[in-house]
């Protein structure tokens, strides 16, 4: 995060550059290492008014926000409250466009239940089920599995990106299905 700071009506001391460079570092958990995030600061002096006017811009973001008090450094803290929950709401924005998105490649699974009929035990499907399954590791499936009480896991494998099954067998072992072409 490259962080650019402009003054004006004063001449800013080293440690108000040093505080609010610290300040502003907290800012990049918020950002992803790919984004090309550069900060302008603005801090101005008019009479007794310490102004703070931050502009972050990056690949995704633009974000801008602006705060006044009667201390420079209050000005500091409170303009980086305002970018933090500005950037948190981002940030839950771009997680929800994430969830939301279907994968186009995602293959969609249909599950179904069978009912067991009569004296032979023929079985009869009670119903069916639309799946997506999730892009998962294999050991990461197991856990999943063993976690919950079912039976049997579909899975979209990460590693060679084909539905994969996990299942439980009768001496508590896992088996895995994979399809031929793997």
């Amino acid at each position: 995060m490259n962080i650019a700071y402009n003054f004006k009506n004063f001449e800013p001391s080293e440690h108000l550059k040093k505080y609010a460079a610290r300040r502003f570092d907290k800012l990049s958990r918020f950002i992803h290492k790919s984004d090309n995030v550069e900060m302008n600061v603005n801090m101005s002096v008019d009479k007794f008014r310490h102004k703070i006017e931050v502009q972050f811009i990056g690949d995704n973001i633009n974000i801008s926000a602006t705060e006044e008090s009667q201390d420079m450094y209050a000005s500091v803290d409170m303009v980086l409250d305002k970018l933090e929950a500005q950037l948190k709401k981002h940030g839950e924005k771009n997680k929800e466009k994430r969830r939301n998105a279907k994968a186009p490649d995602a293959p969609e699974v249909e599950v179904f239940n069978y009912k067991a009929k009569g004296k032979k035990g023929s079985r009869e499907i009670s119903g069916v089920s639309h799946y997506e399954p999730r892009p998962l590791f294999v050991d990461d499936a197991a856990l999943q599995l063993e976690d919950s009480g079912d039976e049997f896991l579909v899975f979209l494998n990460a590693e060679t990106e084909s539905v994969n099954v996990l299942y439980r067998r009768k001496n508590g072992t896992f088996g895995l299905i994979v399809s031929e072409d793997e």
